[in-house]
């Protein structure tokens, strides 16, 4: 069972969303909430597998929550579910730790999948939000920082990159997943980054891995 707290300032919403994620039989709703203060402390309450969280928010917007709970290493995935899709606002969510980016246009099943995904581990992305980043990706020189990883690490990068947890890279590389844990960690510190997204973005740039396509098993990750 995925559990799941839902934030968004706008009671309808909620309404709408909580309606959704109960129909569901494999999600269930722990909380709601309508501020950043909400989030973070049902957050720390339920420990749930799943943030659903809006970007405005009447006093902690969702980039400050989602730093916040970044810093804290806060084992529950963000899932982002606003109707925005500037730049700035995308790629700052995405580097302060946020595993998924769901548009509200889209239709209220994507939602279901994009918690399910987020929920195992991997990162869901909405195809415009995907195309931001790919662009981003490809636009910026390739950095030489990968020259300083041995070629197992490049191998934990690659598959980090396909979206894989530090379980499905362990099975895939015959290694315990605390080895997983201790490679993702030195790359963050060579590559000089703070999350997975940062890192799979490195990859992407340099040629280490590429965006996938749409999976029918998993839903539609990025």
């Amino acid at each position: 069972m995925v559990t799941v707290v839902l934030i968004d300032d706008h009671p309808v919403v909620r309404a709408g969303m909580r309606a959704i994620l109960d129909a569901a039989e494999d999600i269930t709703v722990t909380g709601e909430g309508s501020s950043g203060a909400d989030a973070l402390r049902l957050t720390d309450q339920h420990c749930p597998d799943v943030l659903v969280l809006d970007v405005n928010l009447p006093d902690l917007g969702g980039l400050e929550v989602a730093r916040q709970l970044h810093a804290r290493q806060a084992q529950t995935a963000i899932l982002i579910l606003t109707a925005h899709a500037d730049g700035p606002t995308v790629m700052g969510l995405l580097a302060s730790g946020a595993r998924g980016y769901v548009l509200k246009d889209e239709a209220p099943e994507t939602l279901l999948s994009a918690i399910r995904v987020v929920a195992g581990g991997q990162t869901w992305l909405s195809p415009a939000i995907a195309h931001q980043v790919v662009q981003r990706a490809v636009g910026q020189p390739a950095p030489s920082l990968l020259d300083d990883l041995t070629p197992r690490e490049r191998d934990v990068l690659r598959l980090l990159a396909q979206g894989l947890d530090n379980a499905a890279i362990a099975r895939r590389l015959f290694v315990t997943t605390r080895t997983v844990q201790n490679h993702v960690s030195v790359i963050y510190s060579k590559l000089g980054v703070a999350s997975r997204t940062e890192a799979a973005l490195c990859a992407i740039r340099c040629g280490l891995a590429t965006v996938s396509p749409p999976d029918d098993d998993r839903g539609r990750p990025r």
